[in-house]
């Protein structure tokens, strides 16, 4: 730790920065905001505001009111997981390994402060200010905020997923922001960056994409097409409005390490019983006098962990496992955040693949290598924790009164992209052996009878009336209704896409397994609805868009209870967004 620690000093001392600013600028010796303002976990009478410095100071207030006459101080707290290392792209480092050959810490403080005393439907200037240790203060620009808004009061909600640092994601939230105008809400169904635990990710990545500047108008993102480039700055959003994130698989980090890349270490998540199990064979030597604190801290190091998305933001701990899924009712909308998402993993069945249907050759002998799969972090099978607070939240009077009912995750139940395949189930391990015993093969299977979303989740959600399941995963658009009327909306295009399994293109399975994987279309049974209006992307109208030059986003609109998608072509920068898709929820 010590070297560490000395370490990074001289990256400082040496100017090549482990930080820039806003606007993307070098480090210099004037202080700075580390991201804008952005909003969190509004009630009927206050807000939270939440922002990030790279110095502790001794100072963080926000002003607030018509003349910014009135103070709130906040509460400050430092991120414990966030890193740099070798694939960063962050200050000076431009390629791999220039500044850094393994992960190294990268000091971030948190400033949170609740705003109290307001009103629903009025909206108020605000500004956060952060003073240094040595005395100097450091301004936002001014901003709004409001509580939680009436249940009359018409809401425009952003509906999307998958940023991921990916090449259209700035272009697509600055084009929300000049089609739409002020959001009230931003609802973001899963992977929010790729490496969760790399900072520069959130916060400044040089390339010019990170998810904080993104989402707040302070994006120099230089998209190249054959026309020429552009500059996108993003959308500045949350600013103004709160941000309602779900877990995706790249909010989970892997297994803790100091000398391993971050992206080995995020693909190195395993489940909690092969960490157990693991520990079991070197409990002497990590533990000898059988500290239970030890014990557990070992098995969480060595597994996985949503530790920095849990410290990044505040959102409902209404649930028995804190905020990692949620209920809040906004408005007259109840939304429902479930923590619906497993490990990805290659669906290659190559000898030197580690993947979702088997184990590398080489790893069949060495335990501790296996992936286990396509394994899920946090059960949601009847019976688990997850099941029953749901269950209780579907015939809460909060939900049940809401005009709208909205539930969110990450998985898709419903789609034509390439990660709704395997089934939604826990792996089953099948080992195959010589004569002698030895084994000669790992493989996965998964049933597609136990998927936990189709068998379980979703006839409960249809039971309750939900209108509307939103989730992301496959980065495509496309959507789904059910014969009871339940819509499924994925609206993940956002910043690339891997394609649609549709007609002569097929999703990658495996030969030869127990199970039949679907190859095309949507293996659980809907079809997908074709966009609804005539400007469509295609031609002819395809049920999907699935586009690396077309980005895509969706906005839910209380007043009429109207979903619409929109898209914009990268390629003509000048051109217009088109809104390309509408439906109606019902009440139900």
């Amino acid at each position: 730790m010590v070297l560490l620690s000395i370490l990074l000093l001289v990256v400082v001392a040496l100017g090549v920065a482990v930080t820039s600013s806003l606007a993307q600028q070098p480090m210099t010796s004037t202080p700075q905001l580390l991201t804008e303002p952005f909003l969190q976990l509004p009630t009927a009478r206050s807000v939270r505001v939440v922002w990030f410095t790279e110095f502790e100071g001794d100072r963080h207030q926000v002003a607030y009111g018509q003349d910014l006459e009135f103070t709130a101080t906040a509460t400050t707290t430092q991120l414990s997981r966030t890193r740099e290392d070798q694939q960063s792209r962050v200050g000076a480092q431009t390629e791999t390994g220039q500044v850094y050959q393994h992960p190294v810490r990268r000091p971030i403080w948190r400033h949170e402060a609740e705003v109290t005393g307001l009103e629903a439907s009025v909206r108020l200037p605000y500004r956060v200010l952060s003073r240094t240790a040595q005395g100097e203060t450091v301004y936002s620009d001014v901003f709004t905020l409001a509580p939680l808004p009436a249940d009359h009061q018409p809401l425009k909600i952003l509906l999307t997923s998958d940023h991921q640092l990916m090449p259209m994601t700035p272009a697509n939230l600055q084009k929300v922001e000049e089609t739409i105008g002020q959001v009230d809400a931003v609802f973001l169904a899963g992977d929010l960056v790729n490496i969760p635990d790399r900072a520069s990710e959130w916060f400044d990545d040089n390339r010019g994409g990170a998810f904080f500047p993104s989402l707040q108008g302070r994006a120099n993102y230089e998209l190249e097409r054959e026309g020429g480039k552009t500059r996108y700055r993003g959308g500045a959003l949350i600013q103004h409005a709160p941000l309602f994130p779900a877990v995706g698989n790249h909010e989970v980090m892997g297994q803790f390490s100091m000398e391993k890349g971050l992206g080995e270490q995020f693909n190195d998540a395993v489940p909690r019983q092969a960490a157990e199990q693991q520990y079991a064979l070197k409990a002497k030597q990590i533990n000898p006098e059988r500290d239970l604190e030890i014990r557990d801290r070992w098995i969480y190091d060595h597994s996985f962990n949503i530790d920095t998305y849990r410290e990044i933001f505040t959102l409902p701990e209404d649930g028995p496992d804190g905020s990692s899924y949620y209920a809040i009712s906004f408005g007259n909308i109840r939304l429902v955040t479930l923590y619906a998402t497993n490990i990805w993993r290659r669906p290659d069945v190559k000898p030197d693949v580690r993947g979702r249907y088997q184990e590398r050759q080489e790893d069949l002998d060495h335990p501790e290598r296996w992936g286990y799969g396509q394994h899920i972090f946090e059960a949601i099978a009847p019976g688990s924790a997850q099941y029953t607070w749901l269950q209780a939240e579907l015939n809460s009077p909060e939900f049940q009164q809401a005009k709208y009912k909205i539930v969110m995750f990450h998985h898709p139940p419903h789609s034509l992209g390439d990660n709704i395949v395997p089934a939604y189930t826990n792996p089953v391990q099948m080992l195959e052996r010589d004569p002698e015993g030895r084994i000669q093969a790992i493989r996965y299977e998964y049933p597609k009878s136990q998927d936990y979303l189709i068998r379980d989740v979703v006839p409960l959600l249809e039971q309750a009336g939900v209108q509307l399941v939103l989730f992301g995963h496959s980065h495509l658009w496309n959507r789904f209704v059910s014969p009871t009327g339940l819509h499924f909306l994925e609206t993940s295009n956002v910043g690339n896409t891997y394609g649609a399994a549709w007609n002569d293109q097929k999703r990658p399975v495996p030969t030869g397994y127990a199970e039949d994987y679907t190859a095309t279309g949507n293996p659980n049974g809907l079809a997908p609805i074709v966009p609804t209006l005539s400007e469509s992307a295609t031609d002819p109208p395809q049920p999907y868009l699935a586009s690396n030059d077309i980005t895509v986003f969706s906005i839910f609109e209380t007043a009429t209870g109207t979903i619409s998608s929109y898209w914009f072509d990268t390629r003509q920068p000048d051109s217009e967004v088109v809104k390309f898709d509408e439906f109606r929820l019902r009440s139900r």
